[in-house]
């Protein structure tokens, strides 16, 4: 059986240069600004928690109420376009991390499971920028909350008679997710991912503190998602289902609830200034 080796070689050239490229300093560049972006947004998410907590504000705390508060300040459409672009580019990394295995994790089942969670973020944080860009250009708002998008689908899918079970299984995937978080967290296995060999000993563990706190503070929001979920499919009530937003305030009418509440939100906080650290040092590309 003859084997084509040049097209075979020439496939291998294709492979190596649209990796080049993906991982190029331009990309890695890109790439940092989106994790800036992305800080600045859950900066936000974490600032309108806290406002919650002390009962100044109602303004949902997600994506889309970030994208409002951005919007609602001077200049404010033009800083949404960057935000977009940043959301954007985050995405296109997210997407280039996926299919080029950039972090290293391989074929096996536990490395597709983690490239196609770069694949899931990729696509939310697309549907985060679009929306970001039609607000700031009037054609269209910041899309839905997250909690009147999982309501939404909720209700869909349980119009059929599958739906139970795939809303169970999407929920018992978030409060995976949550568990995934939370381990991340506990065992700051993240850090390998970060070049911080020219911070001090006490300063790379601070930054490290802060990417704990971050994760676990999302680990616990994503437990309440997961939890609710599985409950809106087997009381088949589409209204039980909660998005980010509705989290914070599940989360806010539990004994302790405003303690509680503030916590999470600093730790919101903590992973949005983390964010600004894996921009400045986390290994990207050649960059």
């Amino acid at each position: 059986m003859k084997t084509n080796i040049p097209a075979r070689n020439n496939v291998r050239a294709a492979e190596m240069g649209a990796r080049s490229a993906a991982t190029s300093k331009w990309m890695s560049w890109l790439a940092r600004f989106g994790y800036a972006i992305k800080g600045v947004v859950y900066l936000i998410i974490g600032a309108l928690a806290i406002q919650i907590a002390i009962g100044s504000s109602h303004a949902p705390a997600d994506q889309q109420g970030a994208l409002q508060t951005i919007y609602g300040q001077p200049f404010g459409k033009t800083i949404l376009l960057i935000v977009a672009i940043g959301l954007f580019a985050f995405a296109l990394w997210s997407f280039i991390q996926a299919i080029f295995d950039t972090e290293g994790y391989g074929k096996d089942a536990k490395g597709i499971i983690s490239r196609l969670g770069y694949a899931a973020t990729g696509i939310g944080y697309t549907g985060v920028g679009i929306g970001a860009y039609h607000l700031a250009t009037g054609t269209g708002g910041a899309g839905k909350s997250l909690t009147a998008t999982a309501r939404d689908g909720t209700a869909t899918l349980l119009q059929h008679s599958y739906g139970v079970a795939v809303v169970v299984i999407i929920g018992l995937i978030v409060i995976g997710i949550a568990v995934f978080l939370l381990i991340k967290a506990y065992q700051g296995k993240f850090r390998r991912h970060l070049n911080l060999t020219t911070v001090s000993f006490r300063l790379r563990n601070f930054l490290v503190g802060l990417g704990r706190f971050g994760y676990a503070a999302m680990g616990i929001v994503y437990g309440i998602i997961g939890i609710f979920l599985v409950l809106a499919a087997l009381q088949h009530n589409p209204g039980k289902a909660k998005g980010l937003d509705t989290a914070f305030l599940e989360l806010a009418r539990q004994p302790f609830g405003t303690f509680l509440l503030a916590i999470v939100a600093l730790g919101f906080i903590a992973y949005g200034v983390y964010s600004f650290v894996e921009a400045r040092y986390r290994r990207v590309g050649r960059g």
